[in-house]
């Protein structure tokens, strides 16, 4: 699945880095915890969140992270988005709710990543999890 792809299930708005459109995205977790995402070690990944703050794009940065689509139509302030397009992180905004977005991204084939203990990111926070509830 592509950047492109996600964007078009999910109605995105590209706010940041649409050169990247066409990068292809291998798994997903969705959280509002960094801490749960940085137990998640799976790279070329999609970060969905509600967080706004600076913090998501440096755990994005450090885990290899290569889009984040900020839920429930939220938009980060330009801060946020001049720092993700130094690191080359697309970002998307859209209105779904994370549940929803989880489901959607699950039923379209992408699948959660592995923490290092071998199972899904903590506390609902991988797309395995969620979207096991959304189906």
């Amino acid at each position: 699945m592509t950047i492109g792809d996600i964007k078009k299930l999910l109605e995105c708005e590209v706010l940041c880095c649409d050169d990247r459109l066409e990068s292809e995205v291998h798994t997903a977790c969705g959280s509002d915890m960094m801490s749960d995402v940085l137990a998640f070690v799976k790279d070329q990944a999609v970060l969905l969140t509600g967080l706004l703050n600076p913090q998501v794009v440096r755990t994005a940065e450090m885990m290899d992270i290569i889009c984040i689509v900020f839920v429930r139509g939220k938009k980060p302030d330009d801060a946020v988005v001049s720092l993700a397009a130094q690191k080359n992180i697309a970002i998307l905004s859209t209105a779904n709710r994370m549940f929803e977005a989880c489901g959607v991204l699950y039923e379209s084939g992408l699948r959660g990543g592995i923490s290092s203990g071998g199972v899904g990111c903590s506390a609902g926070g991988c797309l395995d999890e969620c979207a096991y509830i959304a189906l």
